[in-house]
């Protein structure tokens, strides 16, 4: 595995190099868990909204702050994700940030299928009639997490397809880390004996 050096600054000179965003409902405690356990062993600096946040601190503004401080958001698209409207809102910030900055977008399809988040049918379907009914009054809310729904199921990401998670996860890292590396190469100045 591509290993980098484990300091607390981010490779991508941003506060941080990866920014999580995931439904906690199912994955707090075992895929994102893991997957953040290895980035952050990697020396990739990962923003997860549980520790991170101060008591006292209002969630969405520090959500939105730490998005627009990474280099690049994995989105962990999970059975629960699209009925969380927090998820939603972190995905619509995301895709803000996609479209207006270089912000870079990796998702993960665990145990769902990205057609279904495309189409917006099955599980996505009953997600969305939860939310327009909640949200009647603000057609443009349900608007906007449609679209960013749309656009990020649109690229290319990373499915489990029954794989070992440890394969997978390390699969991920790696990836995150060769693009990191490539994006901002490490420069070492002062070693002896190399030109």
């Amino acid at each position: 595995m591509l290993s980098l050096p484990s300091t607390s600054s981010s490779i991508s000179r941003q506060k941080y190099d990866v920014f999580l965003s995931f439904s906690g409902e199912d994955t707090r405690n075992n895929f994102t868990d893991h997957l953040y356990d290895a980035l952050k062993r990697s020396g990739i600096v990962t923003f997860r909204d549980d520790p991170k946040l101060e008591v006292g601190e209002e969630i969405e503004p520090e959500l939105f702050k730490a998005i627009r401080q990474s280099w690049c958001s994995v989105i962990i698209f999970s059975k629960t994700y699209a009925f969380s409207g927090w998820c939603l809102e972190e995905l619509a910030e995301i895709i803000k940030q996609k479209n207006n900055k270089d912000h870079k977008v990796f998702p993960i399809f665990y145990d769902v299928d990205p057609s279904n988040l495309r189409k917006q049918k099955e599980i996505v379907e009953k997600a969305f009639a939860k939310h327009e009914e909640r949200y009647k009054e603000d057609k443009d809310k349900i608007r906007r997490w449609r679209n960013a729904l749309t656009q990020v199921a649109n690229i290319k990401g990373w499915h489990l397809n029954n794989r070992h998670e440890t394969e997978f996860i390390g699969d991920i890292v790696k990836k995150i880390s060769a693009k990191l590396c490539e994006t901002f190469p490490v420069v070492h100045d002062g070693l002896v004996g190399i030109s």
